[in-house]
Formats: C-alpha cells, structure tokens, sequence
C-alpha cells in the first residue's frame, strides 16, 4: 500500500479516535453524575408521604404493580396519570426486574416524572440479586403505616413470598387495632394470600405457607379491612377472600401471564374515597393482543428494550473502549495499514 494511502488512512483512523475519546468522556462524565445523584435518595417513601395532604377525607388515589422495568407501557402510565386528579400513587412491588442499583436508578428517573408523589411496596422481584440492601437504602422501612382523614393505609413486606416475619406480625397486629379508631382500612401487600385461578383460598402464584395465609386472611376478616391490594400475578382480579375484598392488579408493564381478555390487560386502578363509601375504577392502558407469536415478540421486546435502556451508558463506554484497544492494537501499529 502507498505510503500516502496509509498515512490518509491512518489520519482517519485518528480523528475518529478523537471523538471516540470525547464521546467516552462525555459519558463516563453522565455516569458519573447519574450515580452520585443516586446516591442522595435515601427514605424515599418517607419524603413522598410529606408531600401528601392527609387533612382530606375526601380523595383518589392510583394503585398499579409489577412494571419491573417496563418501558413503553409504564410511561404510558406515568403520562396518564399525571393527567389524573389524584393525592398520590402506591406501586404493589417489582418495581425492577432485579434489585441491583443501575435497574434501582432506572427506576428512579422513571419515576421522577410523575407529577404525584408515589409510594412503594417491596416484591420478590426487588429483593433479588441483593436487592434487599439497595431497596432499604433507596425507598426506607419495608412496612410502614400512613393515614389520610378517615383512612388508614398499611403497608405489609411479603417479598419472601412465604410469610410475614414474626416483628412484623406483632407490628401488623397493633397497626389494625390503632386503624379500628378510622373509617376505612386498605392493606397492600406484593404477594396475594391465594391464587383465584386455581380455586377458593388455593395455593398457586400466591404465599407458598397456605397455613399462614389463612391466618393472616382471619386476621384481615377479624379488623374488617376495607381492600387488600395485591399483585404478584400479571393480570387484574378481584373478588372476597374470607370477609375481606382484595384487587390484584399486576398490570403495569411486565409481560402478561393469560389469555383471558377480561383479567389479562395493562391498567391501573383509580380509588376514590368519600364518606358515602369508596369506589374502583379499572383504567385500561394500551395492551397486546393474545396471538401467541405476537404476545411472545411482545414479551421477549420488553427485557431486550429495558436491557439496552438500562445500559445504554455503559454499553457506549464499553464500545469506546473496544474501539481504543483496536486502535492501539492494530492501527497505532500500523498492523492493517
């Protein structure tokens, strides 16, 4: 080859370099940024609760679960919801497909774009890959208890999917009776007590300890609790446990479990409170249809988006430094040209 053709070259070879190394810099730089801006929330349930006006008796609220890093469809949620009229928002678990810290701060950026504050509930899903750490750093107490004028809301840790610590019990126990003093009572927990598609008080995706679901279901009928929200199952059911009503709404961006249209469908769930009585609106959001190769793409779409989403700076820096190394390797020594 010509030795003015590979100097040519070779000076290409270098300007790209330039604005590889720019690009990289530029990067890391956000990155940067991005981690130690996460590193300042801490207690987020806390903080979002003084946002709240707890004077009213009258008030909605939105109840949705199981986005784990949705995408498209939690941003379709998040957008509609900032167009409702309601005091704030409880997400019932699998906030994030796992709980390490980059999925966490995803989650965060998603989230901060809500124009309401919103609580959170811990899942399965969010205690995984230490997750349980990074979940009490970022959002504070596990359960914890909150009222709003006459209602009193109760916010229970099942992630284990099993059963209830024995603390939390004692602490359960003492919260329902301090709740007597109030109208309502709502109770949100990321594991349901049973799974209604295998029948009455059966065990399926529910508490895998039916002997302790019982108990906590006498417990629930015993204070007369108003709802229980759960999620845990990608779909929308609702029906009497015992004496005590109960939501599931898993619908909120992970991958739909069913085919039935009237419980397998992206949604979230209005509440309203008044002193006549409460009332659940269903809010349908944008959903796939049930052809199975057209749910499988759908399905697969979901993880493959969130991944390079979630990575999207680290996948750059990493390229940058495949390029670098390529260009010290073999063009710097003049190998290929």
């Amino acid at each position: 080859m010509p030795s003015k053709v590979k100097k040519k070259i070779f000076h290409k070879f270098t300007v790209c370099t330039i604005f590889v190394l720019i690009a990289a810099i530029f990067t890391i730089g956000i990155k940067i940024h991005s981690i130690l801006s996460f590193t300042k929330i801490n207690n987020w349930n806390y903080c979002q609760l003084q946002k709240i006006d707890k004077t009213k008796n009258e008030f909605s609220f939105a109840v949705f679960a199981d986005n784990k890093n949705s995408i498209t469809t939690f941003k379709n949620l998040i957008n509609k919801l900032n167009k409702e009229d309601v005091s704030f928002a409880i997400d019932v678990g699998d906030l994030v497909y796992d709980g390490e810290k980059e999925k966490f701060r995803f989650f965060i950026n998603q989230i901060k774009k809500l124009n309401k504050p919103l609580l959170t509930v811990v899942g399965n899903h969010d205690i995984r890959e230490d997750g349980r750490t990074n979940y009490y750093e970022i959002f504070g107490r596990f359960y914890y208890s909150f009222t709003v004028g006459n209602s009193y809301f109760i916010v229970l840790d099942d992630a284990d999917e099993n059963d209830l610590d024995p603390w939390q019990m004692v602490w359960l126990k003492n919260e329902l009776k301090k709740s007597q003093d109030y109208k309502y009572r709502f109770v949100f927990m990321h594991v349901p007590l049973y799974d209604p598609r295998k029948g009455e008080h059966k065990r399926g995706h529910s508490l895998k300890n039916l002997a302790f679901a019982k108990k906590l279901n006498a417990l629930f009928d015993q204070d007369d609790v108003t709802m229980l929200f759960v999620s845990h199952i990608h779909g929308y059911y609702r029906g009497i446990w015992g004496k005590t009503p109960y939501i599931i709404t898993g619908g909120a961006g992970a991958e739909l479990v069913g085919s039935d249209p009237q419980h397998y469908f992206y949604h979230y769930i209005k509440v309203h409170i008044a002193d006549n009585g409460v009332s659940y609106k269903i809010v349908k959001l944008k959903s796939p249809d049930f052809e199975l190769i057209d749910r499988l793409v759908h399905d697969a779409w979901i993880y493959i988006y969130a991944f390079f989403a979630i990575h999207f700076l680290d996948l750059i820096i990493i390229l940058a430094l495949v390029y670098l190394i390529f260009y010290i390797i073999f063009v710097k020594k003049k190998r290929l040209i």
